[in-house]
């Protein structure tokens, strides 16, 4: 009788649950999903990734067209909150101007961000370490038209890197600068193949090019000869944080500022509450490498 007893018990608590379920749901606010972009799903390089696009607030309310900010290892397990977040956050401000945000995911980034090395160490390290020139090839006949033919662009494009990525966005402003409108480089891995891309541009002939935000924090060494060649030897304009940052804050400390340099407002309230610019155009004069 006992065990009759504690199943009928059981039984009555069971269905005192079912019975009220429904009147907890109706009690809790109903949900919605938060939407802040799209994602395309690509491959290149024999994998697969995704291109995240987040168009500016007001997109869907006029036909205004908007340039692209392409920010390299955007992926979701990448920066792309990082940047996306403090990209919105200056549009808040009136920091920058507002722009379609396209993040773009890398899988192996030695390998497509940047060229070959001949420095034997690099190479034992980094063994599909390379493809660069291919991958530039890939944002140039792929992403970039699939942008453009998805979204209402003015036609500018602007491309954001940090470490390799920044390695990638100086080769790119070197060799084939006039596939994006303005450039920054924050903390450029310019050490890589014994300096072989700021040596190469330091010997180059004078040729206009696009505007160029150009970043150095502590990272000393081969790195910062790299960079202080390339600031000395170019009109980038040149943030020199090897004071106040370290080479893993480089991308919180100065992303709003490369964004204020390459998509500049008239904004006059700036520099009350400390948005202002600190880069100087030149500013490598004086600091080249041996």
């Amino acid at each position: 009788m006992k065990a009759i007893h504690n199943k009928l018990k059981i039984g009555a608590t069971w269905l005192a649950c079912m019975m009220s379920a429904p009147l907890v749901a109706q009690d809790q606010p109903r949900s919605e999903p938060i939407t802040i972009g799209t994602s395309y799903p690509v491959s290149t390089q024999d994998a697969d990734r995704r291109i995240n696009v987040v168009t500016p607030a007001g997109y869907s309310e006029d036909e205004t067209a908007y340039p692209l900010i392409v920010v390299l290892d955007a992926g979701l397990n990448q920066d792309f909150f990082l940047t996306l977040g403090m990209e919105r956050w200056n549009q808040l401000w009136g920091r920058s101007a507002p722009a379609i945000f396209v993040g773009v995911q890398t899988v192996d980034r030695q390998r497509e961000l940047l060229p070959p090395t001949s420095d034997e160490e690099e190479s034992a390290r980094y063994p599909t370490a390379g493809n660069s020139a291919a991958f530039r090839a890939w944002l140039a006949d792929k992403v970039l038209p699939l942008v453009r033919e998805n979204y209402r662009t003015d036609g500018r494009a602007f491309l954001i890197g940090e470490s390799a990525a920044g390695h990638f966005v100086i080769e790119t402003w070197v060799d084939q600068p006039d596939m994006f409108d303005g450039y920054a480089a924050l903390s450029p891995s310019l050490q890589w193949n014994d300096q072989a891309l700021s040596l190469r541009f330091a010997g180059m002939t004078d040729e206009a090019r696009p505007p160029l935000f150009l970043s150095l924090a502590d990272e000393g060494g081969a790195t910062e000869e790299g960079v202080l060649r390339l600031a000395s030897a170019s009109d980038a304009c040149f943030a020199d944080r090897r004071e106040t940052l370290v080479h893993a804050t480089t991308l919180h400390g100065l992303f709003p500022e490369a964004l204020q340099y390459l998509l500049p407002t008239e904004a006059d309230w700036l520099e009350e509450y400390g948005l202002t610019l600190d880069c100087e155009i030149g500013a490598g004069s004086g600091q080249e490498a041996d």
